[in-house]
């Protein structure tokens, strides 16, 4: 199959998400000519604004943030950024079949053999990726289904869902790194959790494009600026931590088995056919 009938698209919360945890696919597959779609539930609105100590509101670190996003995602070779246009910290009380209506019809528009987006875990319980996670899954149930009928866009199959699946190893190094992650939910803490080797089914290597990744983290100024120490890492641990991607094969249409894949793509071998438009008949 020829690189350029290929299609990743990767869903996530906020923006930072995607060059933080998969940055090296997206710009290894980028790289190889391969169309690299990324769809952003929010704008990352009540996060940080650089060192300033106090927010200078929603709406500024919204379009901030946005910006960018689009200057990481042009880094990273991503062909288009896509917005959901939700709150940042809201995606728990969403109006569920609207997002999910919402992710489906851009799987429907784009068409990707391949999706990927954070696990049910959320990586360390992050109410947003552990919805995002939930919706995304959701919605590619419903592209599928030739009973949920538009006039813009036919039903679609995706081929192969990944959920991303870090061992203890790379991990650890991450918060040596940035910072032990938590989230506080309902009084609980929630923190990473570590996936044993056999879980996991796919590592990709990206080391050749950690530049590439590192350029686009430090696009992310507002979310960055906080974690000076990554500027002294070595270049054997940027290589780590941007360019080694580990994943667990969620479903595929196109292979499977015990053997660990190296590209989110294998079994990919040909275009899906088209399926024929819906015909409306107005009855009366």
């Amino acid at each position: 199959m020829n690189a350029s009938q290929h299609r990743l698209m990767a869903v996530f919360a906020h923006p930072d998400d995607e060059s933080l945890v998969m940055g090296g696919a997206l710009a290894k597959y980028a790289s190889e000519g391969i169309d690299t779609h990324l769809l952003m539930a929010t704008r990352g609105e009540r996060g940080r604004y650089g060192l300033h100590p106090v927010s200078p509101g929603t709406e500024i670190v919204g379009k901030t943030r946005e910006q960018e996003l689009l200057a990481a995602a042009g880094h990273l070779g991503v062909k288009e950024v896509s917005f959901l246009d939700y709150m940042d910290g809201d995606l728990d009380k969403v109006d569920a079949e609207e997002i999910i209506t919402k992710i489906a019809l851009h799987i429907r528009r784009v068409r990707p053999q391949v999706i990927a987006t954070f696990g049910p875990d959320g990586a360390y319980g992050h109410p947003d990726h552990v919805a995002i996670s939930q919706f995304t899954t959701a919605a590619i149930v419903k592209a599928a289904d030739p009973t949920f009928r538009t006039a813009a866009f036919r039903s679609y199959s995706v081929s192969k869902l990944y959920y991303l699946a870090w061992p203890e190893e790379k991990w650890s190094l991450y918060q040596a790194t940035l910072k032990r992650l938590t989230s506080k939910v309902d009084g609980t803490t929630r923190e990473v959790t570590f996936y044993p080797d056999w879980y996991i089914t796919t590592r990709v290597d990206a080391t050749a494009y950690w530049p590439k990744v590192w350029d686009a983290i430090r696009c992310h100024r507002t979310q960055m600026e906080v974690y000076g120490p990554l500027a002294h890492v070595s270049e054997a641990e940027h290589r780590s931590l941007w360019g080694e991607m580990y994943f667990y094969r969620v479903f595929s249409l196109v292979n499977g088995g015990r053997q660990k894949e190296t590209d989110l793509f294998e079994g990919v071998e040909i275009e899906q056919k088209a399926e024929p438009a819906f015909v409306y008949t107005k009855v009366g």
